[in-house]
């Protein structure tokens, strides 16, 4: 009985090391919450699966900071609590505030948004103006970081003077607006290299946030912050669930391999 105590609590010692080394902090991205959504569109989350999700992040007592937070805590290498979960947006998309900011505001969750300078407000109608902007930011429920002024990937721009227009001009711009300091920037469909980091760091942004950079890229760099796609096939809350685990970057990582 002894021996069978003994391998037992070496085992689960052992299971604690190997998730600690695989663990990666579960940051969420989501791009348009609308309804409609189909399995195959991975871009758009329903309300009604955008609500399980934020209401599971709740009943299980997720701690859901700001993005902005839990960068803070990789660039001190502090210790992140347990349950950890950051919930983002990218692009700006206007269904953020007709539809998943009042899900935001019924479960208390904390957002960052990304958003494309050129866009706010443009005549599709399909994105953020800048009056709901602030009134997201009044809530005290989303903050907002740079998704560059222009959709376009910055590996593509071979001008130095627009590269920087893109990395420094939308920072300004964003903090006159909301007159706030911006502190995120999120590259442009999460295409990046050394230079745009250069860059990224220069214009005075505390961390930068990719898409799924892969293995080859530090789980815990603030200037590469890996993220999870989130789309309807997540309104299955298993599926959730295992996204938010902590270990799913690490089986995306060497599924992909």
């Amino acid at each position: 009985i002894v021996f069978l105590i003994g391998s037992f609590v070496v085992v689960i010692i052992a299971a604690g090391i190997i998730y600690r080394h695989i663990y990666v902090v579960p940051v969420l991205m989501y791009h348009s919450v609308f309804p409609g959504a189909g399995p195959d569109n991975r871009l758009v989350v329903s309300p009604r699966g955008f609500e399980r999700q934020m209401r599971f992040l709740r009943e299980q007592r997720f701690n859901v900071v700001f993005l902005s937070q839990l960068a803070e805590l990789v660039r001190a290498a502090k210790p992140i609590p347990p349950k950890t979960v950051a919930v983002t947006f990218d692009d700006g998309f206007k269904n953020n505030f007709t539809y998943a900011f009042e899900i935001l505001k019924r479960y208390q969750i904390p957002a960052t948004i990304f958003i494309i300078i050129n866009e706010v407000g443009r005549a599709q109608g399909d994105r953020l103006s800048w009056e709901e902007i602030l009134l997201m930011r009044d809530s005290g429920l989303v903050e907002f970081g740079s998704h560059a002024l222009g959709p376009e990937p910055l590996i593509n721009i071979v001008d130095e003077q627009q590269l920087r227009r893109e990395i420094f001009e939308s920072k300004r711009q964003l903090e006159q607006r909301v007159r706030q300091p911006v502190k995120l920037f999120c590259y442009p469909e999460g295409k990046f290299n050394d230079r745009i980091i250069s860059l990224v760091k220069e214009a005075g942004y505390s961390a930068a946030a990719a898409t799924a950079p892969g293995r080859s890229y530090p789980d815990h760099d603030p200037f590469i912050i890996k993220r999870l796609r989130v789309s309807e096939n997540c309104a299955n809350m298993v599926i959730f669930w295992i996204r938010t685990s902590g270990i799913y970057t690490f089986i995306k990582e060497k599924r992909d391999d």
